[in-house]
């Protein structure tokens, strides 16, 4: 590849614009969507495409969208996957990023996000895996549990999350370990729901059967 994730990741540009499009969703309330989220995405949909046995290339695209999915931020959280994939497009066309790889990144930065979402091919499939997983409670800002949202509840309650690709059984499952004095389950449901039938039809793509397991019992 002419264009590598080392390059993505050190870009002074790019790392300009996660951190002011972090610093406006702060300022609306939102939970971490930072240097620690968007890392773990690329390594997580890196490692998805990895265990399935997609070669290196697509691999290090993945690594590429996950890092660079949520730049749309900088302009509105509203068509924010869109706007990222414009801005992707931009940037990586100027970096001199050939077409193919260009396509494939800006495709699953602009599919990624409910409710236009569509795991369209793998690496937008495991974009949307990475994506949506990522709940812990390192991503809440907001320090008084008493004006918590349901966001807030949901992500602190989390008190252990794995995502386990098994390729035998041809499954990847979420493992949630939720405190429910802090948040209960169907709160959990509330706003993952729509989010987790996303993950289910990614993981389709992927010809692998999503699971969710909550404080020990299988939900999907």
């Amino acid at each position: 590849m002419n264009i590598t994730y080392d390059m993505i990741r050190n870009s002074q540009e790019i790392r300009t614009y996660i951190t002011q499009a972090d610093r406006s969703l702060m300022a609306l309330g939102f939970t971490e969507h930072s240097f620690a989220h968007v890392s773990r995405c690329a390594e997580v949909a890196s490692g998805i495409l990895d265990q399935l046995g997609y070669d290196s290339h697509q691999q290090e695209l993945s690594r590429i969208a996950g890092f660079m999915h949520d730049i749309g931020n900088v302009v509105n959280r509203h068509g924010h996957a869109q706007t990222g994939a414009v801005m992707a497009f931009r940037i990586l066309d100027r970096m001199g990023m050939e077409p193919p790889d260009l396509a494939a990144v800006i495709t699953a930065i602009g599919h990624h996000d409910e409710p236009t979402a569509f795991p369209v091919n793998p690496v937008a499939a495991a974009l949307i895996l990475a994506d949506k997983t990522d709940v812990r409670r390192s991503r809440v800002r907001n320090k008084d549990p008493q004006s918590f949202d349901i966001h807030d509840r949901v992500n602190y309650a989390a008190e252990h999350s794995a995502l386990d690709l098994d390729t035998a059984a041809h499954t990847i499952t979420l493992t949630l370990t939720i405190n429910t004095e802090v948040c209960a389950v169907m709160d959990y449901f509330e706003i993952f729901l729509e989010r987790m039938l996303l993950c289910r039809r990614a993981a389709e793509h992927l010809s692998l059967r999503f699971k969710l397991e909550i404080n020990g019992s299988t939900l999907l």
